[in-house]
């Protein structure tokens, strides 16, 4: 048991996180004081979101660099510098505050103007970022998810709120918020800084009209003033890509680039590690690993690929233990509705009943008509869970392997493992040719 949590024991919820968000904050004045604030000669572009945070990010970078900008990255996949990105360690979106503004200085010491930096809700809720003077806020969408942390859909909401309500006290910055017009919460955040820009497909200042949908990326033209001012190419595939591609696009538009910059950009990120990572070992059937780990994320990820599946659809995935629970059986439910055949496994279940768990993925499996059995089966251990997938796929088919994405460890009972979900994919279809 960590110290954290022995303590926790001891004291209130309440009373420890704002015993917690105090700690952070005075770590954040102190690293900042020692490192001269050194965000304050950036301009810094802060993500913030349920999902399509670290996607939109990478979208952003590319096209700034493709443009000729000196740009930096900091997200929960990767950090770097204009073409050298380096993996992110940390198990978390936002890295510790100490690392941070270490991090930020080094870019500032390599003559960085721009920052794109995944921001999370509890780096917000915590001040872990604070110092940091946004010039342009980017709310991707808010569902379900960190209810653990949060406790209300409201607090959660609130703490992304923030980032757009530091952006708009920048006085040096261009404050401007970027918002997803079709999202629900859309009027609360654009109500939250003077200077709003909507983007979306149903809405927004800028919208993608003339979708086409392709298993290896997207294309759509951007509607401006209702006139078209880009025709975008994206290699990442799925509608959810269409939002995070019109971010760049928006930003671009923002910063004066021309088409050729923002077009060229956008169509020049070939992957994001973990997110839609096709896995090919010459076999006849599609694996794909992704990072989806909330409800939101599957809904949109499995009813973009249920159309273009051909065969069956075999979706594999986990709960992680102390998070949010009752999205395992949501989860469930909507793999249920879209997925011909749902592998339950362990995720980060740390000292949690992974059985436990499963069943209750299964259970909401069940409450879309699958059977236990038959249509769903049980599989604790990850790395034979992935062979019992790869092995029930045929010609035509496409194993999702969802949650871990790009993550470098796997949290169990008694510590973390080291994990590699690519690689796990790779051996597994490896072992099924094989045996051809």
């Amino acid at each position: 048991m960590t110290f954290r949590r022995f303590v926790k024991l001891f004291i209130p919820q309440k009373i420890f996180k704002k015993i917690e968000t105090y700690g952070h904050l005075g770590e954040a004045v102190v690293f900042n004081v020692l490192y001269r604030f050194p965000a304050r000669r950036m301009n810094v572009i802060g993500v913030t979101g349920t999902s399509g945070k670290t996607s939109t990010c990478f979208l952003v970078h590319r096209m700034l660099h493709e443009a000729g900008y000196k740009v930096g990255l900091m997200t929960t996949v990767a950090y770097g510098a204009g073409s050298d990105i380096k993996p992110n360690n940390y198990h978390m979106t936002s890295v510790p505050t100490p690392e941070l503004m270490r991090c930020i200085k080094d870019f500032r010491n390599k003559k960085i103007d721009w920052l794109v930096l995944e921001t999370s809700s509890q780096a917000l809720a915590q001040n872990r970022v604070w110092g940091i003077p946004y010039s342009i806020a980017v709310m991707t969408n808010v569902t379900h998810e960190h209810l653990d942390y949060h406790r209300t859909f409201e607090r959660y909401r609130e703490a992304k709120r923030k980032l757009f309500r530091w952006c708009d006290r920048n006085q040096h910055g261009l404050r401007v918020g970027v918002i997803n017009a079709d999202d629900p919460s859309a009027k609360l955040f654009a109500a939250s800084i003077k200077r709003p820009i909507t983007y979306g497909i149903e809405r927004g200042d800028m919208k993608a009209t003339k979708i086409a949908l392709q298993p290896d990326g997207i294309s759509y033209q951007v509607e401006h003033d209702k006139k078209i001012i880009y025709s975008i190419k994206c290699q990442l595939p799925g509608k959810f890509n269409v939002y995070n591609s019109l971010v760049a696009a928006s930003i671009g538009n923002v910063l004066g680039l021309n088409r050729n910059q923002v077009e060229k950009g956008i169509a020049a990120l070939e992957s994001v590690e973990g997110r839609m990572t096709r896995v090919d070992e010459g076999q006849d059937f599609t694996v794909l690993v992704d990072f989806a780990h909330t409800p939101d994320s599957f809904e949109k990820l499995l009813s973009d690929m249920r159309p273009i599946v051909k065969g069956k659809m075999i979706v594999l995935f986990g709960s992680p233990g102390r998070r949010d629970e009752a999205k395992r059986a949501i989860q469930g439910e909507i793999s249920g509705r879209y997925a011909d055949v749902i592998v339950a496994t362990e995720d980060d279940e740390r000292d949690a009943d992974g059985q436990e768990i499963m069943r209750q993925i299964a259970e909401g499996a069940e409450l879309a008509g699958k059977v236990i059995g038959k249509d769903v089966f049980m599989v604790h251990n990850r790395t034979e869970a992935i062979q019992y997938a790869i092995n029930l796929a045929h010609k035509g088919d496409a194993v999702l392997l969802l949650g871990k994405g790009h993550e470098k460890t796997i949290a169990r009972a008694d510590g973390d493992h080291p994990w590699n979900e690519v690689g796990a994919a790779r051996t597994a279809i490896k072992n099924r040719l094989k045996e051809k």
